[in-house]
């Protein structure tokens, strides 16, 4: 049915039950029974544990019990592990050490967590909490995370040529050099995390209901690594979820415990996040230092990339996960541009601080933060125009299939079009006009732009679909993805309609459920579409073709002559045909499923324009104007694509504008703990979003599709800040860090106008 099919701006399928406020998020279920965990988190940033005193906590009213890192030891609870190898810069065995769940001997971050308390209400549990005494001995900050580590360094990853870059360098006619902060970020998730365990002796069956961005994955986990039990002794159920962003990804510790505890008491436990407590207990994302150097010829081609990176890890690595940010898209950093050589080195580093995880575009943003700033300024170092210096080196259309210097090999794009798509969208010819006029209202206004690339559905890894037909007729779409507000229910709905020439109505969507899915890798890294979609599309056609039998037996007709088109099997050439709903009753139901692994990944590319005003009085920014062309390739829902590109547009002007998280140097003090002291966008800080999309389909999956999910937040840092400089550069600041707050840029142009003031004589 083409009006539902793949390209219909189809309203989402999910919003009718959300706005009535009949989602099923974890924190909306309860069970009969349940009982209620709280746990007490470390006060200090590193302190040794002289002692734990859980007496009185345990005697308070309604408690079940208080539990700290010996009780989880003693009952054989595991943990999970690095298997990602890297080595040292002296060449020995990366450095990690997992987190055990409950501190043991020493907490390493504020918002460590220590003791469980389980009580039969959440009040209960919640006094009881207050009650466990703890003897710290506050131990200081400046020195090792880990005895054995003692110079903190848990790895270093290094990718590209460094002998090529050196030579490259060598021969350079300019080389610019600078350095880039990427502050440290929360999630701030509608929805806070929460998990739900139930045990049943009799089966010995493990059952998780939490928020969660790949179910079966956490499943293997928890049942391998954790609870050492066969994994279809666990199931994992995730219902609607608020927001993840990658920091939703596999099993948290709070997930072990409600299971753990579950079993040991005999009864549901449950643990739901405070909005006040997430800082503290979530992993938090970027923060990473790079040092950049740019190598050019005397024409202006770009000839090597030089970064050095440091990334701070936290206190601890206790999955892969937490290691991705750090390397997996590092191919970023050459952007859409032809550089023959680059080499980029990467150090891993402990510190006081709550762990990192993926967020959203997980190293992607950083990268071409680091890249699209270092063009502007090289644009500005030389005296050249910046978009004519990003069109000199851009890789054309006919240098496709291309290798870059730096991993990644991309198969399609019209990168210099998408460029002037954006140019033209955010009227980049008549700004000096808009620069005049702000400037007679004494305001100082820039423009900036970034061309942003990044990896998606990357392998190794598949996706899995299944379609079914009950005897009735009535089908059911399963998938191994998991949404967490992208709107799967309705872009997976549009590709079975496209295919089968049903209405979306006609189908029953179910994921997020261990036992009802018989597998799934989950949703991350813009690969859903792309993998889960072909799959479900290759389970379609699977359907059709088990169905084409029965129907030629309706038909009374060969096989060979039936033809499947618009929801019908029909005679070619006559009129006579049977639905597909008919054929699925006649043949008792249908069954397939199908799963797509792909060969290479997909590169969704894109150019931001973003243009800012700014008051030198108070050093005020905004957000005046902004417009952003795209490459996702095909397009599925125009709707749900301009959502994801708006959504992440807003968390990068976040992260420029107000965002991040900031320990106190000396005490290591969360200081940003609260939405009092962590700010966010709002609507009133934002202007209108002009999304457009220039889609050059991929052939590496049959639907074409590149991915969106990332595509707004990895272009929006870097344009947001380069608009910032452009205004801020004919007052001669040249550099600032994010986030661009009012104090930064007030105290920025107060610095500037010192240094420029003539000294009295």
């Amino acid at each position: 049915m083409e009006k539902f099919g793949v390209g219909q701006p189809l309203q989402r399928f999910e919003d009718p039950r959300l706005l009535r406020g009949e989602g099923r998020f974890i924190h909306d279920l309860a069970v009969p029974g349940q009982a209620y965990l709280v746990l007490v988190r470390s006060p200090h940033a590193h302190a040794r544990i002289a002692r734990i005193d859980r007496a009185a906590a345990a005697a308070a009213p309604g408690v079940l019990g208080a539990f700290d890192g010996e009780d989880l030891t003693r009952d054989g609870i595991g943990a999970p592990e690095v298997t990602i190898k890297r080595k040292r810069p002296d060449g020995t065995p990366m450095f990690w050490r997992a987190h055990e769940g409950l501190a043991r001997g020493r907490v390493r971050f504020v918002g460590d967590p220590v003791v469980a308390v389980v009580a039969q209400t959440l009040a209960q549990a919640q006094d009881a909490a207050d009650l466990v005494e703890v003897d710290y001995e506050a131990l200081p900050i400046d020195g090792a995370v880990w005895d054995e580590c003692p110079d903190n360094v848990c790895n270093v990853h290094e990718v590209g040529d460094a002998a090529a870059t050196d030579a490259a360098f060598a021969r350079a006619a300019h080389v610019v050099s600078r350095r880039y902060v990427i502050s440290r970020v929360h999630a701030q998730f509608l929805e806070p995390r929460g998990a739900l365990g139930q045990y049943d002796a009799a089966s010995g069956r493990y059952t998780l209901h939490l928020d969660v961005q790949y179910p079966h994955r956490v499943r293997d986990l928890l049942a391998e690594r954790i609870l050492k039990v066969p994994k279809e002794a666990v199931r994992v159920v995730a219902g609607d979820v608020g927001g993840a962003f990658g920091a939703k990804g596999w099993a948290h510790v709070e997930q072990r415990h409600v299971l753990w505890l579950a079993r040991k008491l005999g009864r549901p436990v449950k643990w739901t996040c405070e909005r006040s407590e997430a800082p503290l207990a979530d992993e938090h994302g970027r923060d990473c230092i790079s040092e950049a150097q740019l190598a050019l010829d005397a024409e202006g081609r770009f000839l090597a990339l030089r970064v050095r990176t440091r990334n701070n890890l936290g206190a601890y690595v206790s999955t892969d996960r937490q290691l991705l940010p750090t390397f997996s898209n590092l191919g970023s950093l050459v952007g859409m541009y032809a550089f023959a050589a680059a080499h980029v080195r990467v150090l891993g580093e402990f510190s006081h601080a709550s762990p990192i995880a993926p967020y959203r575009g997980a190293g992607r943003p950083e990268a071409i933060y680091v890249l699209e700033r270092l063009i502007d300024d090289a644009a500005r170092e030389l005296g050249v125009d910046r978009i004519e210096l990003r069109r000199r080196n851009l890789v054309p259309p006919g240098a496709m299939p291309y290798r870059t210097a730096l991993t990644f090999s991309y198969d399609c794009g019209e990168f210099e079009r998408v460029m002037d798509g954006a140019l033209a969208l955010g009227d980049w010819a008549g700004f000096e006009a808009r620069r005049d006029a702000a400037r007679r209202r004494g305001r100082l206004r820039g423009i900036g732009l970034a061309n942003a690339i990044e990896r998606a559905g990357a392998p190794p890894g598949d996706e899995y679909a299944q379609l079914r037909f009950d005897a009735g007729g009535a089908a059911t779409i399963l998938m191994g993805t998991k949404s967490q507000g992208q709107g799967h229910e309705t872009t997976f709905r549009q590709i079975a309609c496209e295919r089968l020439g049903l209405a979306p109505e006609d189908f029953r969507y179910v994921e997020g459920d261990t036992d009802a899915v018989a597998r799934g890798t989950g949703t991350y890294g813009s690969r859903s579409a792309a993998l889960g979609g072909s799959a479900l599309l290759f389970a379609g056609e699977k359907i059709i073709a088990r169905g084409t039998p029965v129907a030629a037996q309706l038909l009374e007709a060969a096989a060979a002559d039936v033809v499947f088109a618009h929801g019908r099997y029909l005679i070619a050439g006559t009129d006579r045909s049977v639905s597909l709903k008919q054929v699925a009753i006649a043949a008792g139901g249908l069954d397939e499923h199908a799963s797509f692994s792909p060969s290479a990944e997909t590169f969704p590319n894109g150019c931001h324009v973003c243009e800012v005003e700014i008051d030198p009085d108070t050093g005020t920014i905004e957000v005046a104007r902004y417009a952003v062309v795209d490459d996702v390739g095909t397009v599925i829902n125009p709707l749900t694509v301009a959502g994801q590109v708006h959504g992440g547009i807003v968390q990068g002007l976040g992260q420029i504008l107000m965002e991040r998280i900031v320990y106190d140097a000396e005490s290591g003090q969360l200081l940003t703990a609260s939405l009092m002291d962590y700010a966010l966008p709002r609507a009133a800080d934002l202007c209108e979003l002009k999304v457009e999309e220039h889609p050059v389909p991929t052939a590496r999956n049959p639907l074409g599709v590149k991915g969106v999910g990332e595509a707004g937040a990895v272009g929006a840092l870097a344009a947001a800040m380069n608009a910032i400089v452009d205004a801020l550069a004919p007052l001669d600041v040249r550099a600032l860090d994010m986030p661009a707050t009012p104090e930064r840029v007030w105290r920025a142009l107060r610095d500037a106008a010192a240094k420029t003031r003539p000294r009295p004589r």
